[in-house]
């Protein structure tokens, strides 16, 4: 690694979506492609029919799980996504809780 480049900055967004996202392979797609980016984290399904999600990781490889985020598996049809930044925790892993 070169020691001139600053290390990217860490950033967690914890995120909400919205639309057909369960039953459509949404959390398990959202595993592969966050595991294949580097983030660590987690997706769950809530009670409300959403799925939430959390990714940790550098700021642009963070951002570019969240523009994937917004399609998705090709079977879901994402309506809305609320995304709050949080503290990074130094989450271990990526993980369907």
């Amino acid at each position: 690694m070169q020691h001139s480049q600053q290390l990217p900055k860490i950033i967690r967004a914890h995120l909400f979506i919205s639309g057909r996202v369960q039953g459509v392979g949404y959390r398990y797609a959202t595993v592969d492609t966050a595991s294949q980016l580097g983030l660590t984290g987690w997706v769950r399904n809530l009670p409300d029919y959403r799925v939430e999600a959390v990714f940790e990781g550098a700021q642009e490889v963070v951002e570019e799980m969240i523009r994937w985020c917004h399609s998705g598996p090709p079977a879901a049809v994402v309506q809305e996504i609320v995304t709050e930044y949080e503290k990074p925790e130094g989450l271990r892993g990526f993980e369907v809780t």
